[in-house]
């Protein structure tokens, strides 16, 4: 079986995987959490671990040594390329491109060989364009709306996890805590529709990230896609 996780700013996604017949579990613990509590949820007959990390480089190394220690395989982690799986990177330097919005880019180009838009609303909301021969065009980064309401309230991670899509409200604030909330709101909803004015016939649009499933909704098209970047770590790591 096959480990596969997913290291974010503010969750780590973590993916059980059997050779042949695909997903067996999945679940997922805010990153600064201890992390030997999810070691215990694998069992001993893992044979590889895969590793997608936009964490610090101590971060990794930490992991790293804290999986072995457990018994666990010396984890291989993905790493973004000029090209792979039918994607070419437009950076200069492919390094410079966090390997989330790489692996999301290749799983896309997977799932469907047409131009196509993708969408990985995490702490920080990225937008990416291929090209139906899989060249990226660009993309953008932009602060998602937990940090937004972060950058203004001060408070930690901790306290908007799992926000209700119901909660989501764009309309003007009449104190100043839901000012910064519904600020955060109306630009997720402006962005959503930006994104949508810009897709092009025939373009697909994939979404994911932990506040995927509320741009869905909002977009009105698409796929939402909750596991696009894990999907991507066997083309990054098997080709």
């Amino acid at each position: 079986m096959i480990v596969e996780i997913d290291v974010g700013n503010t969750f780590l996604k973590w993916r059980l995987r059997d050779h042949a017949d695909g997903s067996l579990c999945s679940g997922r613990a805010l990153t600064q959490d201890p992390l030997e509590p999810l070691f215990a949820q694998w069992g001993g007959a893992v044979d590889a671990v895969w590793i997608a990390s936009v964490a610090s480089d101590a971060f990794d190394r930490r992991l790293a040594e804290r999986l072995v220690a457990s018994g666990y395989p010396v984890p291989r982690f993905a790493r973004t390329e000029a090209a792979a799986a039918g994607v070419t990177n437009s950076y200069a330097d492919p390094s410079a491109m966090g390997v989330d919005r790489w692996l999301a880019m290749l799983a896309a180009r997977q799932r469907a060989a047409v131009p196509c838009c993708v969408v990985d609303c995490g702490s920080a909301i990225t937008i990416d364009y291929l090209t139906a021969d899989g060249r990226h065009l660009g993309g953008y980064i932009l602060p998602g709306m937990r940090l937004l309401q972060q950058a203004l309230l001060g408070n930690t991670a901790r306290v908007f996890v799992d926000r209700p899509v119901t909660a989501f409200d764009p309309s003007p604030g009449c104190n100043t805590s839901d000012a910064v909330t519904h600020g955060a709101d109306f630009i997720f909803d402006a962005i959503q529709l930006r994104v949508k004015q810009s897709l092009e016939g025939g373009m697909a649009l994939y979404i994911t990230g932990g506040d995927g499933e509320l741009f869905r909704r909002l977009v009105g098209c698409g796929e939402w896609v909750p596991d696009l970047v894990l999907d991507g770590l066997s083309l990054a790591l098997e080709g």
